[in-house]
């Protein structure tokens, strides 16, 4: 068992580690991303997720530099909805919510203009209301809920590229 272990164990290849080839690293091709403005009306609460998203995943793509000259552009798209999940029996107000986004998103080569990725994600993320009559409480859980959810997309969609790109698929 220890030698098929030791056989198989220079098979191993971190996904964001330095190529000894000399080939481009991950890290460098996530850098080649041009994150396209997300088309929302200004000043709605939809183009404030636009922008959160945005800028979770410029983070995630390229840390704390800026990118480098584009191989691709990132199209990002996407839908809200909020749902309650239960009601106050007495008041008939909502006491948990429901807070999704649905994306779709492409990824396209610069060079060719060809859409190499088209791809979808979600999140759901649920929040408490703490009582009928704190509206600003409610209206803060709501917000955050609208952050995590953003966060979880830019997640999704980072994970998604760094797989295609590591993969050359």
């Amino acid at each position: 068992m220890a030698v098929l272990a030791a056989l198989t164990a220079g098979c191993f290849r971190p996904m964001y580690a330095e190529h000894a080839d000399g080939s481009p690293a991950l890290r460098d091709k996530l850098m080649g991303v041009e994150l396209l403005p997300i088309d929302k009306p200004n000043a709605s609460r939809d183009a404030r997720i636009g922008v959160e998203i945005r800028n979770a995943l410029a983070f995630k793509l390229y840390g704390g530099a800026t990118g480098a000259p584009p191989t691709h552009q990132l199209r990002i798209r996407f839908t809200t909805s909020r749902s309650s999940l239960m009601l106050d029996p007495n008041t008939a107000l909502p006491s948990n919510e429901s807070f999704g986004i649905n994306a779709s998103y492409q990824l396209i080569e610069v060079a060719t203009g060809k859409t190499v990725l088209n791809a979808n994600t979600f999140t759901r993320t649920s929040y408490d209301i703490p009582g009928q009559l704190q509206r600003f409480a409610r209206a803060r859980a709501f917000r955050d809920a609208e952050d995590r959810a953003a966060q979880q997309i830019a997640d999704n969609i980072n994970t998604r590229l760094a797989a295609y790109f590591y993969s050359g698929t």
